[in-house]
């Protein structure tokens, strides 16, 4: 993060556009909601969205209509061009978490679709993706739209959420240089280690074991996130021998929908008892509570928000790599978390939840350590960084 400078003294009208503005809809929602709340008693906030689920006092809430869910794409087009009518004029500063053409602040959660399209193509392959682009609507629309979101104009401002995610910008969109600031997600306040009696009561309230281990998964695309690598690394743990990692249960946390899609493996691996879905929870601090440890073998994260709020919460973590996920560029391997050189090595994964919960020392270890370093990330101050981007993006349109 950055030094923390004087939060602005004057009062602004503050446009914030997110088509799902709902805390279970993943990193990125809870990351605008939890900015909207701290920001909301010093500003006037009002919330764009197509879906709404939240409730802040002082805040002003704008449905936008969804004429058609799918295809995605003209939604997205359709949702740039109703904020874009709605907050043309009346507000000092429009900040947006989607890929719109429009807003002073763009704050960036996934990587650029220019990158996705085009990282290590080269002769041949890249022109065979281009062929695909340009016979594409879909994939016209989203560059298209991406490329007015990064153009350079007088007041504007790029916020992304990782110092990765800032390396693969500037690479991808060389001219956005000057315009990136760091804001990583936060948490509201490091309650650390749940007490026995809050263990057992947040088991009882979830419907998990109250005896043995419990590993926790937490993510709404169970794909990109590891589920699959999870489970086979589970189905090794169960094998083990020893005594302390008998009656374990993987809970999982995210859109039970996605459920379906491993029942196969879950019956192939016999795990049908010990994998327990909770679906997707508004407030995840229960689950938190409930577990012993938190596995994140992510592909792709641009942060892993869910890793800090673990950590806040005095959760041993075995987190995938810097590469693949940005909170890890941060931690010291072994200090305060577990690191996956590789996601994809179901053993790795195996060993190191089970180094965690057949020693009580490493996992009181690695508790302590883990609230140290979330308490460095707390909304209250990464708020304050917002508003000086307000602050100087509404300046440099004054002048």
């Amino acid at each position: 993060m950055s030094d923390l400078q004087p939060s602005p003294s004057r009062r602004l009208r503050i446009a914030v556009l997110n088509r799902n503005f709902d805390p279970t809809g993943g990193g990125a929602e809870r990351y605008s909601i939890a900015l909207v709340e701290h920001l909301a008693a010093r500003h006037d906030i009002h919330v764009f969205a197509q879906t709404i689920r939240h409730s802040c006092p002082g805040v002003t809430y704008h449905m936008i209509s969804m004429p058609m869910a799918r295809p995605r794409w003209i939604n997205q087009l359709w949702f740039a061009f109703a904020t874009w009518r709605a907050t043309r004029s009346g507000f000092d500063v429009v900040h947006s978490h989607e890929n719109t053409w429009h807003g002073q602040v763009q704050t960036i959660h996934v990587l650029p679709i220019r990158h996705n399209l085009f990282v290590g193509l080269h002769g041949l392959r890249r022109a065979l993706r281009w062929l695909k682009v340009v016979t594409s609507p879909r994939l016209l629309a989203y560059l298209w739209l991406e490329q007015r979101r990064y153009a350079s104009k007088p007041g504007r401002a790029i916020v992304v959420t990782s110092s990765a995610l800032r390396e693969v910008m500037a690479a991808t969109h060389p001219h956005t240089q000057a315009m990136l600031h760091i804001i990583t997600p936060g948490v509201e306040s490091t309650p650390g280690p749940a007490t026995a009696a809050q263990k057992l009561a947040a088991r009882q309230q979830l419907g998990l074991p109250l005896a043995g281990a419990v590993i926790l998964f937490v993510a709404n695309d169970f794909q990109k996130k590891g589920l699959q690598v999870l489970l086979n690394s589970f189905e090794m743990l169960t094998k083990k021998e020893q005594t302390n990692l008998q009656g374990l249960t993987l809970a999982v946390v995210g859109n039970a929908v996605h459920a379906v899609e491993y029942r196969a493996q879950i019956q192939q691996l016999g795990l049908e008892s010990i994998v327990v879905f909770l679906g997707q929870m508004a407030d995840v601090s229960v689950a938190y509570q409930a577990a012993d440890v938190l596995a994140h073998p992510t592909l792709e994260d641009t942060f892993g928000m869910v890793v800090l709020e673990a950590m806040a919460h005095g959760l041993p973590v075995v987190v995938s790599a810097g590469r693949y996920c940005g909170i890890a560029e941060l931690l010291l391997p072994d200090v305060n978390a577990l690191v996956l050189k590789d996601p994809r090595d179901e053993g790795d994964l195996a060993q190191k939840l089970g180094s965690v919960l057949a020693d009580e020392a490493v996992r009181v270890r690695l508790a302590a350590a883990a609230v140290i370093f979330a308490n460095g990330y707390r909304w209250s101050n990464l708020s304050t960084l917002q508003e000086n981007i307000y602050e100087k993006s509404t300046l440099s349109l004054e002048l």
